[in-house]
């Protein structure tokens, strides 16, 4: 049996930075699972997760070793039940490191056989974010360059004030 890991995250909406990671551990296993979470700590969204899963499924069908899927319990569960090895965590910033730390910390306590992958954002995506799209998008700015062309249509009609 090949590598299985999961990227998970409430993608709402995705970026050219989410994207990235999909695509870098799409080219290092042999198949990657991007799973839409929902997050307590976080609003109930712009986007419904099947919006999101739409979205992921349109940026990533060149990608046939990634598969896209909802969730809403405990990560460490979704990643036992889906026979994957490893969550794979895109890290821009500090900040990022130490939320994702302590959930791997707890991730390992849940599911001691699952690792925590941490990768880097490419350096041109570091400032990017979900949240920093949803405010340019709602203030009339162009976020072109910051969400996959398939999608950018999409997120403008439901964000914009335009």
């Amino acid at each position: 049996m090949g590598k299985r890991v999961v990227c998970s995250g409430s993608f709402d909406p995705l970026t050219i930075g989410h994207l990235d990671i999909i695509k870098r551990s799409a080219n290092l296993f042999d198949e990657v699972i991007v799973v839409v979470m929902r997050n307590p700590n976080k609003d109930v969204g712009s986007f419904t997760p099947e919006e999101r899963v739409s979205f992921i499924k349109k940026c990533t069908k060149d990608l046939p070793n990634v598969s896209v899927d909802t969730y809403q319990g405990l990560l460490a569960d979704y990643v036992r039940d889906k026979g994957a090895s490893a969550v794979v965590k895109g890290l821009r910033a500090i900040s990022d490191y130490d939320d994702e730390f302590r959930q791997a910390l707890t991730n390992q306590k849940l599911n001691p056989q699952m690792e925590t992958i941490f990768m880097v954002s490419n350096s041109e995506h570091m400032f990017l974010s979900s949240s920093v799209v949803k405010q340019v998008c709602s203030l009339g700015g162009d976020i072109t360059e910051f969400v996959p062309a398939e999608i950018c249509d999409d997120i403008i009609k439901r964000l914009s004030r335009k």
